[in-house]
């Protein structure tokens, strides 16, 4: 079963990005809002959270946040191309210090021999660098792939701001 996003980690997540006096944007298709959700559970992170789009479709993510549709034609919407490309854009459009995206197949349909259901990607993206990870959760259900999702999208924002910090 895939574990919950831990309150605990969206309020540190919150009180780093205020404490440095950043904000951070959201880029989500395959979790429709909810890793926006999970950072606006927090009390005060409207003093970081600059807000979020919900890039579901090819055409929003091309239109919203400046995807390349040559990027989605020969990569796919889930991608590491697609998701470097949605965190970048999406930092880049809303002009904010951190961006964070997730694209991916939550199932229960929608899985390939080459990209099954619970393939996701997460990115998260700084004027220092963009980070991707793969994860393959499995075809454990839609609801726990997107809370799986959501869990690993924080734990990497966590990992670059905590990664930045020491610097």
């Amino acid at each position: 079963m895939a574990k919950s996003p831990e309150p605990s980690v969206s309020k540190h997540i919150i009180d780093l990005l205020r404490d440095s006096s950043k904000t951070i944007v959201t880029a989500e298709s395959c979790t429709g809002g909810l890793i926006a959700a999970a950072l606006t559970d927090v009390p005060g992170s409207s003093a970081a959270v600059h807000g979020g789009y919900i890039t579901y479709s090819n055409a929003a993510k091309s239109r919203m946040i400046q995807v390349p549709s040559r990027l989605i034609h020969d990569y796919g919407a889930v991608s590491n191309q697609v998701a470097r490309a949605m965190a970048d854009g999406a930092r880049n459009t809303a002009r904010v210090d951190v961006a964070v995206s997730a694209t991916g197949i939550a199932g229960p349909d929608g899985g390939t021999e080459k990209k099954p259901i619970g393939l996701v990607y997460v990115a998260v993206s700084t004027d220092l660098a963009t980070v991707v990870i793969e994860h393959r959760f499995g075809d454990i259900g839609r609801e726990a792939v997107r809370k799986a999702t959501v869990a690993a999208a924080l734990d990497l924002v966590h990992q670059v701001l905590t990664t930045d910090e020491a610097d």
